[in-house]
């Protein structure tokens, strides 16, 4: 095995505990979660999504940069309030607008 692949393995297996890490993290709270808190879970999950997508399809080095990168783009855009079933949506300068969530 080439050092190559074993440099990747080990930059996988660091991204998927520290989104780990940082989910249970979040999760341990005993408060509701800060708008900030909710941004960073977000993005860690989306990031863990996509990296789990592109491994799953068997995607090579950029495009597994590249599906974490979306992932983590698409999981601090978006929060769903399951309630109301309204959708916050990200403004990129830290406000937030709130719309109904598409179907």
């Amino acid at each position: 095995m080439s050092l190559y692949f074993i440099q990747e393995d080990m930059m996988k297996k660091a991204v998927l505990t520290l989104a780990c890490v940082a989910t249970l993290a979040a999760t341990a709270c005993n408060r509701p979660l800060t708008d900030q808190e909710k941004t960073i879970v977000g993005g860690v999950a989306g990031i863990g999504a996509g990296l789990l997508t592109a491994n799953a399809i068997g995607a090579n080095k950029n495009w597994t940069v590249i599906s974490s990168l979306a992932g983590a783009a698409a999981g601090i855009m978006v929060a769903r309030n399951y309630q109301t079933n309204q959708c916050a949506y990200s403004n990129g300068d830290g406000t937030y607008r709130t719309a109904p969530c598409p179907v």
